[in-house]
């Protein structure tokens, strides 16, 4: 499944943000707890040049607390990025973040003017929530539907901080393609623009992988399914999904284990790991690199041909 989702006002928000980027002291990246690799923008490093960065990893409660700490060690390997972990609502730890950026950010500057900091996110990763939660009042419009915020602004804080919010970006091509499925199990991507079946099928398959004990108490299974459609099939079965003839009604199945994985009732999940990722990584940059000889072979044999 290639995901492609860039809307008009994304490609605004990026033009935007590149503009004033050069102007921030710091930078706050929200990322899911659950996907920390596939929700980080790909176009914040190169845009951010030496600027400090906190990678906030939000929804922890949702995500693996063994992996978090994984992902939290891997991400701080770069220089200037800290990584904290976040949880809905929770205004103190929150305010610690401010603390941290100030840290992080020389004297000599918050001494003579406030603080310009940036803060980023994919759609519905809960920037919007941070960002009431550290103004103590509702200035930015929530909502459980990607791409609610439209247009920047900025928010003065405590402490003479000056908060710069952005509409939340993906990227024009979600790569490698697992980090689009990803996406879209966590609901970062709207559900017009997927199969909301392959959706689901990509969740059932790692959930069997990595969590088969919490799928066979929660849906009653005697023990695990061989794959993703038999565990979507048994889950019809045990729930009584069918559709006309009898059929196993794989979209209501797919809406019932998607809503349940991402409301945290399948317990704390987290989608990707550190090695999974590199490996991932390891293999798209091989992809790419024998289509690109293959496109140079094509254009050799033309040129061979005229």
């Amino acid at each position: 499944m290639a995901i492609n989702w860039f809307p008009g006002h994304m490609h605004k928000a990026r033009k935007e943000i590149k503009q004033v980027m050069p102007q921030m002291d710091l930078i706050i990246e929200v990322l899911d707890a659950r996907i920390p690799f596939s929700s980080e923008n790909p176009m914040v490093p190169a845009l951010r040049g030496d600027t400090p960065v906190i990678k906030v990893l939000n929804k922890r409660d949702l995500a693996d607390p063994a992996l978090t700490g994984e992902w939290q060690a891997w991400l701080e390997r770069e220089k200037g990025i800290r990584a904290v972990t976040l949880t809905h609502n929770q205004r103190p730890e929150a305010m610690d973040i401010l603390k941290l950026a100030q840290s992080m950010v020389p004297a000599t500057i918050r001494e003579t003017r406030a603080l310009r900091i940036m803060i980023l996110g994919i759609p519905n990763v809960g920037k919007s929530t941070l960002i009431n939660t550290l103004a103590g009042r509702p200035v930015a419009k929530t909502g459980n539907e990607p791409a609610v915020t439209r247009a920047q602004q900025a928010i003065k804080l405590p402490d003479n901080i000056l908060l710069y919010d952005t509409p939340g970006f993906l990227w024009p091509k979600l790569s490698p393609e697992a980090c689009g499925y990803r996406l879209a199990v966590t609901g970062a991507i709207r559900a017009a623009v997927i199969e909301y079946e392959d959706v689901a099928l990509f969740a059932a398959d790692y959930l069997l992988g990595n969590y088969p004990e919490r799928v066979c108490e929660r849906y009653g299974l005697a023990g695990p399914p061989v794959d993703g459609l038999a565990l979507m099939d048994a889950i019809a079965e045990k729930r009584r999904f069918f559709a006309r003839g009898g059929v196993p009604d794989l979209h209501k199945v797919a809406e019932v284990l998607l809503n349940e994985l991402r409301a945290g009732i399948l317990g704390p999940v987290t989608l990707e790991t550190p090695a999974m990722v590199e490996k991932e990584q390891a293999e798209e940059a091989l992809r790419l690199e024998r289509e690109a000889a293959r496109n140079a072979d094509r254009k050799q044999t033309r040129k061979g041909r005229k």
